[in-house]
């Protein structure tokens, strides 16, 4: 570990590669914004003692710099002068009780890591091999000095309300590696899955051991095309299928055949001449033929046909075409929306999943025609009450109220950050979203009428 007092190294040419941890604190703790935002909830699972928590955000760098260059990293680089203070020595906390770090699982992407990584890279151009990775740093102040924190108490308030298991590790400070863990070279083999001469059982047991999630139907056609060419799939050639048949990707449930019981004859007759819908009177039930084609789409293309003869006959330029659907603003400009659900990827790690969500609207809005520019985001979110109690949740299963604090985030800090402001958004809360909640996100774009195609 580096203090600040050591004597200067030799030169970096000849230091051996070490981790140089630096921690970045505000200087006032009454700035603290982090860490006000985490004292309510800690005070709940942990009691009234607590009266504050310090944070603080470590930046762990692994180089063959020399003590100087970390601390010209740490006071040039790494903290605002005005407002925070940098350290190359872990701090002590006198009147802390208890003190736990997040760190990010290696492999898992770091973006600040990233950014920092680059800029050191910059500063200190003769270091030729620079790795990062961040963490945060908390203290647990209590009002009773002589009354500690249980460790297992403040160990499971962690893992529920500062860390995500997928994506973070807890661990107890000064956490400083000797190296960073990193991945093994991939030695590369060709294999092939055999399949051409399973039975329908052991088609089942591949997919659901190998994790594909393929009916048995789609197993089926998989098989049939490899019997045809004569010979079997490699490992990514199914996955690859598997991927691109998921639910995910090719909105499976969406496109499905739907049949409910309906118990009064008026709710038939509501559905008896729609398109795509079958009314059978005799069994009391209606069944939808492709549910996204016979209600959205449906709708859509009535209300073209609608339009078809007026002066808002171009009202919709594009829709069920492109990346967007377009819409006609003015005689010069149209607006393309887009809006997709990110749900199970936010169940799992909420603020990556609601990121990438909104992420992939912009992308969209961006992909239409010849580049619409995106102008505002939007969002639903549907979760369990924040009330809902920890006995009451599932096995690892995050608790909504972080699950809620997390997708607002992540579509904020997508949007915000590359300009583009959140406008609107709506919250439902029900206990039924408790282990999948609903994170539904948009982006509206501006685009000429004129750039509305990619001819």
């Amino acid at each position: 570990m580096t203090r600040l007092d050591d004597p200067a190294p030799p030169p970096a040419a000849s230091l051996p590669r070490r981790v140089v941890r630096i921690e970045v604190h505000p200087q006032d703790p009454r700035h603290d914004a982090l860490g006000h935002a985490t004292l309510p909830s800690a005070r709940v699972a942990l009691g009234d003692s607590v009266t504050a928590i310090h944070t603080a955000d470590v930046f762990l760098i692994e180089s063959a710099m020399t003590q100087d260059d970390a601390r010209r990293v740490a006071g040039e680089l790494l903290a605002d002068p005005v407002t925070q203070s940098a350290t190359l020595v872990p701090t002590t906390q006198p009147e802390a009780r208890a003190t736990v770090e997040v760190h990010y699982l290696p492999g898992v992407m770091d973006p600040v890591a990233e950014s920092t990584q680059d800029a050191v890279r910059e500063m200190l151009p003769s270091l030729d091999d620079v790795a990062v990775r961040t963490g945060v740093r908390y203290d647990f102040v209590t009002s009773d000095a002589s009354d500690p924190l249980d460790p297992a108490a403040v160990e499971r308030f962690a893992a529920a309300h500062l860390a995500n298991a997928v994506v973070q590790a807890i661990h107890l400070p000064p956490y400083c590696p000797d190296a960073f863990v990193r991945g093994e070279v991939y030695d590369f083999r060709l294999a092939h899955v055999p399949l051409r001469d399973l039975d329908d059982d052991a088609l089942e047991a591949l997919s659901r051991d190998g994790h594909l999630f393929l009916s048995l139907d789609e197993m089926r056609a998989i098989q049939a095309y490899y019997q045809e060419i004569g010979r079997e799939p490699t490992d990514i050639e199914l996955e690859t299928l598997a991927q691109t048949w998921s639910e995910h990707c090719v909105h499976k449930t969406l496109k499905s055949t739907i049949t409910y019981s309906q118990t009064t004859q008026d709710a038939l007759d509501l559905f008896r001449d729609k398109p795509g819908h079958t009314v059978d009177d005799a069994a009391g039930t209606v069944t939808i033929h492709n549910l996204l084609k016979s209600t959205v789409a449906a709708a859509t293309f009535a209300l073209k046909d609608k339009f078809r003869g007026t002066d808002r006959e171009d009202f919709l330029v594009s829709v069920f075409d492109d990346n967007a659907g377009i819409v006609k603003l003015d005689e010069t400009h149209g607006i393309a929306i887009k809006v997709e659900t990110h749900n199970h990827p936010s169940a799992l790690e909420p603020y990556g999943g609601a990121a990438t969500g909104i992420g992939g609207c912009i992308r969209d809005i961006m992909g239409t025609g010849l580049v619409a520019k995106p102008i505002a985001n939007t969002d639903v979110f549907c979760v369990a009450p924040p009330t809902t109690s920890e006995d009451d949740l599932p096995a690892g299963v995050i608790h909504p109220k972080r699950t809620l604090q997390r997708v607002v985030d992540g579509v904020r800090d997508y949007g915000n950050r590359m300009g583009i402001p959140t406008v609107n958004g709506a919250v439902l809360f029900h206990d039924d979203y408790v282990a999948n909640p609903l994170v539904y996100a948009g982006c509206v774009g501006l685009i000429p009428l004129d750039k509305c195609f990619g001819e």
